[in-house]
């Protein structure tokens, strides 16, 4: 039997989530956007909550849950803001995420643990200046030197770079094979010699999130730090990238869910014309059709998370879910905007925040055009 609503344990777990968000996240949203900066001691209270290590097992020290209520935490904190909720999905879904289905057990101690019970924080470096969908495009080389390889190369967009400790990395370790047998992945300590971290880019939107360019300059990697075996990267990345679009959808989801509250509560105060906003047909129906679309969004994103908790194949289902959470969230945050007015264009208010922040949703872990590939590819073939 199919069900819908949500487990009294997860029930729990969205109120904690959202109560957290409400109250600490939201209230340093706008100070982190204007400086363009990340609040550690936001990050470190979450860290001590358990919040970036949701869907691991406590034997890994992780929080025991699963990846259905590691999308709910992803709702309730984009709600208030994208640029917590990308720090966190950034460290779950791609980075440890990958060690925790790739690592052998010395790996995972080494270095899951501390990312699961919140020592320290992962970032995922895999987009080059002249490779982004087209992964086939990267430059980066890891050469074998004995019991180590030695990394050079440059890695762009490279979210939590600025503070993370851990950084996956991937690099071609046989030119000749090409990026799907040729490239591996790369375990690495923040404070290996040769790492340079370019100041963060700056950008229109998750400002306050961290996003650089890494330059590795003869960056020297014990072999037993190879994630996964030689030529195994190209997999790594592309299964990473499948959870994180899960990821990304909960945070469109957020993202469209927070702005329409806003505007519907912004609106229901508002008067024009002699009677509130709310009053007029034409925004009672848009209102309706975008929570009808936003609560679809959800309900794909519910879908796709669900399977990866089952172990069934869900790359598809997430391909699905970013897609149109994505869309959904874009159309919904501008409409926030319009149904504002002059109001909604102001710093003051939220909602110009969320629509230059929900642009990026359609852009990272695979543009929407790759998505429609994805898709596409699995119905064609």
């Amino acid at each position: 039997m199919i069900g819908f609503n949500l487990t009294e344990e997860q029930k729990e777990m969205q109120a904690f989530f959202r109560k957290f968000s409400q109250e600490r996240v939201k209230a340093a949203a706008e100070k982190m956007d204007e400086e363009e900066k990340m609040d550690m001691d936001l990050i470190h209270e979450m860290q001590s909550l358990g919040m970036f290590g949701i869907p691991f097992s406590e034997e890994v020290g992780g929080a025991g849950l699963d990846v259905f209520n590691y999308v709910l935490l992803m709702e309730e904190l984009s709600k208030v803001d994208a640029s917590t909720s990308i720090t966190v999905s950034v460290h779950t879904s791609l980075c440890a995420s990958s060690i925790e289905e790739f690592a052998t057990p010395e790996q995972k101690e080494k270095w899951l643990r501390p990312l699961a019970d919140g020592s320290k924080i992962g970032c995922f470096g895999l987009t080059e200046p002249d490779a982004g969908s087209d992964v086939a495009g990267a430059r980066t080389v890891a050469v074998k030197d004995g019991d180590e390889y030695v990394i050079n190369g440059s890695k762009i967009f490279t979210t939590n770079s600025g503070f993370a400790d851990t950084f996956l990395v991937f690099a071609l370790t046989d030119k000749a094979a090409g990026p799907h047998k040729g490239m591996s992945a790369f375990l690495i300590d923040r404070n290996t010699p040769g790492i340079t971290v370019q100041p963060d880019i700056k950008r229109m939107g998750i400002r306050g999130a961290s996003n650089s360019e890494v330059v590795y300059t003869d960056v020297r990697v014990p072999a037993s730090d190879l994630l996964g075996g030689e030529g195994k990267g190209f997999k790594i990345a592309m299964k990473a990238l499948d959870g994180g679009r899960i990821g990304i959808a909960a945070q469109s989801v957020g993202l469209a869910q927070g702005a329409l509250d806003e505007a519907i509560a912004y609106c229901k105060e508002r008067k024009q014309f002699g009677k509130p906003i709310t009053a007029f047909q034409n925004t009672q129906f848009r209102i309706a059709e975008l929570q009808a679309r936003i609560d679809a969004a959800r309900l794909l994103t519910w879908r796709a998370a669900v399977a990866k908790d089952n172990g069934e194949p869900y790359n598809v289902y997430a391909a699905e879910a970013k897609l149109v959470a994505s869309d959904v969230a874009n159309d919904v945050c501008r409409a926030a905007v319009q149904f504002m007015g002059g109001y909604g264009y102001c710093r003051e208010y939220g909602v110009e925040r969320k629509l230059r922040d929900v642009k990026i949703t359609e852009i990272y872990e695979g543009t929407s055009e790759v998505m429609k590939m994805v898709i596409s590819g699995s119905l064609l073939r």
